[in-house]
C-alpha cells in the first residue's frame, strides 16, 4: 500500500534520486500518488521478477473498520487527525496555502460507494523545511467537519515496534493501479540498523521502517500519505507512520519507509492548531 507512482519502487534515496524515489513511488502520473495496496511474492523471487510479481492481494478491509481512513483526490492517502484535519505525506502536496482542489473520499471501504462522504479542502500545510528528504508530512484543512472517528498520533517512541497495520487503495502490484476497494495488511517492524543497509541514505530519527525480509507485503503505489498504526496500551489504535518511500513494492530486502510520526507529533498539533 505505499504510495509510488506506476514506476517500481526505487532504488536508493540519494538526493536527487532519493525525491525522484519519493516522488514515484507515491505517486502516479503528473505528480499523483497512486495508492497501493498489499502485493505478494514468493520468498526467494529474483530482483528481475520484482516489478511483475504474482499477486495474492491483500485482505478487504471491512466497512467501518478503520474509519479514520481517507482517500484523497489526487492519489494519495491519508487519516482524519482531526474531524476537519486530513493527515498525509509531505509529496503529496506541492505546498501550503489556500488550496480547493483537493477532494477528501472518507467513510467507505468501496470508492464507488454512495454512501461516500466527499469534502473538498481549504487549505494545505506542507512540513516547514520539506525538501524530499524527511519531514514527509503535510496537513490538509476541510471545509467541514467529517463526523467519523479520527486516529491519534505517536508522541512518543513507545509504539515504535512490534507490528504495524497498513490499509490503502492503492495498486495490488508493483506499477498497477489503484483499487476500488479498502485493503489492509501487517507488516513488522525494521530497525534503523537493518533498514540502513537497504537504504543508506535513511534519515534515522526521522523515518520509520517495516516490511518483511522475504518481501511480499508491503504498501505500493497510491497508499503514500495513508497510515501505518498499531494497537496502544489502551488497545486504541495509533498512527506511528505516514507512507513514505521505497525501492518498489513487496521486494525482498526492500521494506517499506514511512515518517516517524512521534518525531514530528510537537510540530504537527501546533500546525494544526494554526489551522
Amino acid at each position: 500500500m505505499r504510495a509510488h507512482s506506476d514506476p517500481p519502487r526505487f532504488p536508493t534515496r540519494g538526493s536527487s534520486l532519493k525525491n525522484l524515489l519519493r516522488a514515484f513511488k507515491r505517486c502516479a502520473a503528473a505528480g499523483a500518488v497512486i495508492l497501493a495496496a498489499v502485493s505478494i511474492q514468493p520468498a526467494g523471487a529474483s530482483a528481475a521478477s520484482a516489478s511483475t510479481p504474482p499477486v495474492v492481494g491483500g485482505t478487504r478491509a471491512a466497512q467501518g473498520e478503520f474509519p479514520f481512513m481517507v482517500r484523497l483526490s489526487m492519489g494519495c492517502g491519508g487519516s482524519l487527525y482531526a474531524k476537519d484535519i486530513v493527515l498525509t505525506a509531505a509529496h503529496c502536496v506541492s505546498g501550503s496555502g489556500n488550496n480547493t482542489s483537493i477532494t477528501a473520499t472518507a467513510g467507505v471501504v468501496d470508492l464507488q460507494s454512495s454512501s461516500a462522504i466527499k469534502v473538498k479542502s481549504t487549505k494545505v500545510l506542507q512540513a516547514p523545511g520539506y525538501n524530499g528528504t524527511g519531514k514527509d508530512w503535510a496537513l490538509i484543512k476541510l471545509a467541514k467537519p467529517i463526523e467519523l472517528p479520527t486516529l491519534k498520533i505517536a508522541d512518543t517512541t513507545a509504539y515504535n515496534s512490534g507490528t504495524f497495520t497498513v490499509a490503502g487503495w492503492g495498486a495490488a502490484r508493483e506499477g498497477g493501479g489503484q483499487q476500488r476497494y479498502l485493503l489492509k495488511a501487517q507488516v513488522p517492524f525494521v530497525s534503523d540498523t537493518s533498514c540502513k543497509r537497504s537504504y543508506p541514505e535513511l534519515v534515522a530519527g526521522e523515518e520509520i521502517c517495516a516490511g518483511f525480509t522475504e518481501g511480499g507485503v508491503d504498501t505500493c503505489q497510491g497508499d503514500s500519505g495513508g497510515p501505518m498504526f498499531r494497537r496502544d496500551n489502551t488497545n486504541a489504535w495509533i498512527q506511528v507512520g505516514i507512507v513514505s518511500w521505497g525501492n518498489g513494492c513487496a521486494r525482498p530486502n526492500y521494506p517499506g519507509v514511512y515518517t516517524e510520526v512521534s518525531t514530528f507529533a510537537a510540530a504537527i498539533k501546533s500546525a494544526a492548531a494554526g489551522l
